[in-house]
């Protein structure tokens, strides 16, 4: 693939191309004009010259007396010399020469044969060639006192002069364009210059292939983006935010568009007014709840624009209820790593006295420990990633000193369907994490959990023996971000309660001074049944 020109190049080009065609075309114009103004010029000349020496009496003398006077002739060289004229010749009525710049042609008759006309009493200017070669010769008939036509005068300007003059001009011209030129050619230079300057010195094939990848970026993402100038007017939209104002019953290409015409009610007014980003606002769009991220566009100090960028919040809330869950796996396998190795440097220690005896002690009763614990979850949980989930938790909660017991009546007989296995470990860990950083300075540190089917419901209490949650408003500990705790908490009971709300179940808490207990009601149905939660 060729390499495209250079913007400087091919601005530079352009530009001494035009000016060349212009100055081309002006030259012709030029010349042209300027040919037929000293063409007209030497004409007018010698008609003039003509006129002159036709009226004058030495002229009319000589011919009344039929004599070639020397006078005549001293005459008309003299008007020859001052008007630069090649000739200036007097003839009679028969076309014999009186004078002639070659006093030897004097007594001949007049050659060039276009003199006719001027004896049938016309005056006119020709262009013929005579003895002095080719040339513009002026024609004026010579009239007596009684009006008769006695002769006529016939003066000429050399051809070669006309064009001598001519080429003289043209060469004026000829400079001027080549100036004019030369003006264009560095004006191009700096114009091209400036362009690539302010173009941030990219060229063109640069500028669209960034807008092409830029295009492509944008329509790749998954969230919507848009952004507006300092008037308002959208100036972005992306694919993604097409699709969610598609969904939200917002047609259109909002492009153009102002901003408050076509989604009335953003956070992007308000930016560029204020200046200061607005980071995880809830808003809805004709019922579709989105997550908004919006900031300003500053440049040098002046706001030019803001942009946003948002998510379908079911989606938001979707791939936080993933991450929990993921999150919950990770912590229940660190702390069965973290057990397993405290145990492995207990039994290495042991080897190392040579304290058998109490190794085969402490062994067996790790044994029987984790024996009775899998054997009870086993019994109790037959979905295994529930289970597998619980004893993770129960290590987490040894490990915090905390003792993690699961109600003798807990059962759930039949495997769950995955997505609600998905919320109960969202629902379960968020509980059974809260209850165990409220038991961090309680001297009795017990947490209970009880899963049982009643009916069509799945019944789920988490019971704790902490000091209780220290807020009047209990309805206010689930919404999202609201935590005692510090920043950056609050999230897990709004996702409880989201997972609740989704699942269509109900949620309720007794809290005093001795304990929390959280009770969690869902309806119930195992893979085997048809449909699921």
């Amino acid at each position: 693939m060729n390499r495209p020109f250079k913007l400087s190049t091919i601005i530079t080009v352009f530009a001494c191309v035009v000016v060349l065609v212009a100055l081309l075309v002006t030259d012709i114009l030029i010349t042209t004009s300027t040919n037929e103004r000293i063409r007209a010029h030497e004409e007018e000349k010698a008609r003039i010259v003509s006129k002159t020496v036709a009226k004058s009496s030495i002229v009319i003398e000589s011919l009344l007396a039929e004599e070639q006077a020397e006078a005549l002739q001293v005459y008309t060289s003299d008007v020859q010399a001052i008007t630069e004229m090649l000739f200036v010749v007097v003839m009679d009525i028969e076309g014999i020469r009186y004078t002639h710049p070659d006093p030897t042609k004097i007594g001949q008759f007049f050659a060039g044969g276009d003199e006719q006309a001027v004896f049938q009493g016309k005056a006119y200017v020709s262009i013929s060639e005579g003895t002095l070669g080719e040339s513009l010769r002026a024609f004026t008939p010579v009239y007596d006192d009684n009006d008769n036509q006695i002769g006529a005068v016939a003066v000429g300007v050399s051809l070669e002069s006309v064009t001598l003059a001519l080429a003289q001009n043209h060469r004026s011209i000829i400079g001027g364009t080549l100036l004019g030129l030369l003006v264009g050619l560095i004006g191009a230079v700096l114009l091209a210059k400036y362009i690539k300057h302010t173009l941030f010195n990219l060229e063109p094939y640069e500028i669209s292939k960034l807008l092409e990848e830029r295009n492509a970026m944008l329509n790749s993402v998954h969230e919507g983006i848009i952004a507006v100038d300092q008037h308002q007017k959208i100036t972005l939209v992306n694919e993604a935010a097409i699709r969610i104002f598609k969904k939200a019953g917002i047609s259109g290409h909002p492009t153009g568009m102002r901003i408050t015409d076509y989604i009335p009610g953003t956070t992007l007014e308000r930016v560029m007014k204020t200046k200061e980003a607005v980071h995880n606002d809830e808003q809805s769009l004709n019922g579709v709840a989105i997550v908004t991220n919006s900031e300003p566009l500053v440049v040098d100090n002046q706001v030019i624009g803001s942009i946003a960028t948002f998510r379908d919040k079911t989606e938001v809330n979707e791939l936080a209820k993933q991450l929990t869950g993921v999150k919950t796996y990770v912590e229940a396998l660190r702390s069965q790593s973290h057990e397993f190795k405290n145990r492995l440097h207990v039994i290495f220690g042991m080897v190392q006295i040579e304290a058998y005896d109490e190794l085969a002690v402490f062994i067996r009763k790790i044994v029987e420990l984790t024996s009775e614990e899998e054997l009870s979850i086993s019994k109790s949980i037959k979905d295994p990633v529930l289970a597998g989930f619980l004893m993770g938790k129960m290590s987490y909660a040894r490990e915090k000193n905390v003792r993690f017991k699961i109600a003798k009546d807990t059962t759930i007989t039949e495997e769950i369907h995955i997505e609600v296995v998905k919320a109960l470990i969202t629902i379960i860990g968020n509980l059974v994490d809260n209850a165990i950083e409220a038991l961090a300075y309680s001297n009795e540190k017990e947490i209970e959990l009880r899963i049982k089917t009643i009916n069509e419901s799945l019944q789920i209490i988490v019971a704790d023996s902490g000091p209780g949650i220290a807020c009047t408003n209990l309805e206010q500990i689930f919404d999202k971000g609201y935590s005692t705790k510090g920043p950056n908490r609050g999230f897990g009971l709004y996702l409880i309660k989201q997972n609740i709300e989704k699942l269509k179940g109900d949620f309720s808490i007794e809290t005093n001074e001795n304990g929390t207990v959280f009770e969690v009601i869902l309806p119930y149905e195992t893979t085997t049944e048809r449909g699921s939660i």
